[in-house]
């Protein structure tokens, strides 16, 4: 017990770690000007006080992650960790391959093109059909804005699996706690990504010093041209005796 003062303070409630099958006309704020229901009206029967880890649109429902872990709700919704989620999308009209490959490569929207996003159709109708796709981004209305772009009104939209955690069997409104295992993968995918280290360039070998030019040899004095003396005077004969 840690007290100050002599006063004991309470002490730190015990992580929780709930999922919950967010239905639609729901909001994941705490209270609404509007006084529309929150999601935190379907958990109050829980024993802890939890919050939504990020958003999910009001008419979207499906997989939401609630928690008192804010370090690990932090990392979760953080743009640098780019966790998955899965959406499945019934739509007006019959998507083609070419509204597939235009997903996977990024559709243009107002706030700037989105990331590459994977998808893939799970059935065609005569006036509608069902789409999955898996985003990284968290963007307001992100998948009925890029649905739209293509021309495919969203009728119904439905997040299957949020950072892993897949709804399964849980029914329309119930929660369920996470699983040790499960609240391990999470606890992974918060993490701070490690700066990947770049190799240290290899220090490039100094230049070699330019062979001083050899000194030109100095040319030679030029001899002075002896002059020609007198010519020295012939040796008198000597007289005879």
């Amino acid at each position: 017990v840690v007290a100050i003062k002599g006063r004991a303070l309470p002490d730190e409630p015990a992580r929780a770690y709930y999922l919950l099958n967010k239905p639609k006309g729901y909001i994941t704020g705490r209270r609404d000007t509007r006084d529309r229901q929150t999601v935190l009206d379907l958990v109050k029967h829980l024993p802890v006080r939890i919050e939504p880890v990020g958003r999910l649109d009001f008419d979207t429902e499906g997989a939401l992650l609630l928690t008192n872990d804010g370090d690990l709700a932090f990392g979760l919704t953080h743009p640098s960790r780019g966790v998955e989620k899965v959406y499945v999308a019934r739509v007006e009209g019959r998507p083609m391959a070419e509204d597939i490959v235009a997903i996977e490569r990024g559709i243009p929207l107002d706030d700037g093109p989105t990331a590459p996003s994977k998808a893939r159709i799970i059935s065609r109708g005569e006036r509608s059909s069902v789409i999955e796709i898996t985003v990284k981004e968290g963007r307001n209305r992100m998948i009925r804005r890029m649905m739209a772009y293509l021309g495919h009104h969203v009728m119904d939209l439905r997040r299957q699996t949020f950072a892993g955690i897949d709804l399964g069997q849980l029914r329309l409104g119930k929660t369920r706690a996470l699983t040790a295992a499960e609240v391990a993968g999470l606890r992974k995918l918060a993490e701070k990504p490690e700066a990947k280290l770049k190799p240290k360039p290899k220090p490039e070998p100094e230049p070699k010093p330019k062979p001083k030019p050899k000194p030109k040899p100095k040319p030679k004095p030029k001899r002075k041209p002896k002059r020609k003396g007198k010519p020295k005077p012939k040796p008198k004969p000597k007289p005879k005796a």
